[in-house]
């Protein structure tokens, strides 16, 4: 699978966002280790601590269908003109699974960066700390 494509999933991913607050849209691809590729939007709520971002939303998904090793993520909002990368909470979500993983940072006009996971998150806390 192309970057391209991948992010034409996060593309429409965001179609399907519910966020009536910050009226900012995102959705999320991830390609799964065996090549599928499952995706999710932001779901906000009245009581904004309940909201849930695109990236969980996807890692939550792929996990509940027996998934739990990723090659990459591409998230995309169509009202960032700066690069949609994950925010803390979803960084440390998804290193639990694929600290390896590539992301794909989504601008608005469809340019995009690439970062490998620990690259945006090089601290990252993990299973070896319950070691």
């Amino acid at each position: 699978m192309t970057d391209r494509e991948l992010i034409n999933f996060a593309i429409e991913a965001a179609g399907n966002a519910y966020a009536p607050y910050s009226k900012f849209r995102v959705g999320a691809a991830i390609e799964c280790s065996d090549g599928t590729v499952v995706t999710g939007c932001n779901v906000e709520n009245a009581s904004l601590g309940a909201a849930i971002c695109a990236e969980r939303a996807a890692v939550a998904k792929a996990v509940s269908e027996g998934k739990r090793s990723f090659r990459r993520i591409a998230v995309y909002s169509r009202e960032s003109a700066d690069y949609c990368s994950p925010c803390g909470i979803c960084r440390q979500v998804l290193s639990e699974f694929s600290p390896e993983a590539e992301v794909l940072c989504v601008r608005s006009d469809g340019r995009y960066v690439s970062y490998r996971l620990r690259e945006l998150m090089p601290l990252m806390f993990s299973r070896e700390h319950f070691e």
